[in-house]
């Protein structure tokens, strides 16, 4: 299978295909006589694995260990508990700084009278240079 039908099959692009092998997250393609990629079905096993952990936001870092505990038959599924505990973790904080963000952004737009006027508070706070914490 070439690497268009490679793309097409796991809904990874070419170009994040060719980029994943760049950074050695796949393995090199086989090659046909003329030069162009092949890709078997471990292959495609292995890119459709890293767009489902690439959907549920785990990081390059974190899908090479993933792929790595993955490939490893011996492993204990207390790693790739940690890994996914982790990335909870991380998402749950990028959560609450997008709630904070969103808070920030209703006072701010609640307090703009969005008429005519030249006086804006949202303006007036991204040019302040102070942290929306002391502005709501």
């Amino acid at each position: 299978m070439n690497i268009g039908e490679a793309a097409e099959a796991t809904g990874v692009t070419a170009k994040m295909i060719r980029h994943y092998e760049q950074i050695g997250l796949i393995r090199a393609a086989g090659r046909t006589g003329s030069g162009y990629r092949v890709y078997g079905p471990k292959d495609l096993s292995t890119l459709s694995f890293i767009r489902r952990a690439r959907d549920l936001g785990f990081s390059i870092a974190q899908i090479r260990d993933l792929l790595t505990l993955w490939q490893d038959r011996a492993r204990a599924s207390s790693d790739v508990k940690r890994i996914a505990s982790e990335h909870i973790d991380e998402m749950r904080a990028k959560m609450q700084l997008l709630q904070e963000m969103v808070h920030t952004l209703e006072h701010l737009s609640a307090h703009c009278h969005g008429d005519d006027r030249p006086d804006c508070p949202i303006l007036e706070q991204l040019a302040s240079g102070k942290s929306e914490e002391g502005c709501c």
